[in-house]
């Protein structure tokens, strides 16, 4: 009687246990975040969206991107492998010019599997909270160890950071 008491009870926790795993739906990755990155230092802004893995993913896998140019034009382009260890993915647009504060910029992610097979699909938009006129035109530093751009910094003391391109949207 006491064995078939504990085969019951067993089974009963592992019925429970399966019924409580969650039920993926065709969902793999979800956003974990979503920001600009400026690197005044060198003046260059970037998209940086991260994405969290919620079910399994095929081997083979990657994680493509497509970001509006906020200069206009055709969209940025980033892809990234994934990993069977990978938790977390991190994608990272080439760099951008003529960011605009409070104006939503469209982000398209893809996950393919190995033959390109589309597995999941997220649209969403990243927002900057400043201008990106704040940023110098040029960059403040150069090399490895962050000399001052004699670009910018004249050896006269007088220092010039103009903007050579135009952002007119």
């Amino acid at each position: 009687m006491r064995r078939r008491w504990l085969a019951a009870t067993t089974l009963l926790l592992l019925t429970l246990a399966a019924g409580c795993q969650r039920e993926s739906k065709g969902i793999y990755l979800e956003i974990s975040g979503r920001i600009f990155v400026f690197n005044y230092r060198v003046a260059t802004a970037n998209y940086l969206v991260t994405l969290r893995r919620v079910a399994p993913i095929p081997d083979g896998s990657r994680v493509q991107a497509e970001f509006e140019d906020p200069h206009g034009g055709a969209p940025l382009v980033a892809s990234e492998p994934l990993f069977a260890i990978d938790d977390r993915v991190s994608l990272t647009s080439p760099f951008l010019s003529c960011v605009r504060k409070d104006r939503p910029y469209k982000v398209h992610v893809r996950l393919v599997d190995s033959t390109g097979a589309l597995l999941q699909e997220i649209e969403t938009s990243v927002t900057s909270d400043v201008d990106q006129s704040v940023m110098p035109g040029k960059p403040l530093v150069v090399g490895p160890v962050y000399t001052p751009n004699p670009d910018v910094f004249k050896p006269d003391g007088s220092m010039d950071d103009r903007r050579t391109e135009s952002c007119s949207q």
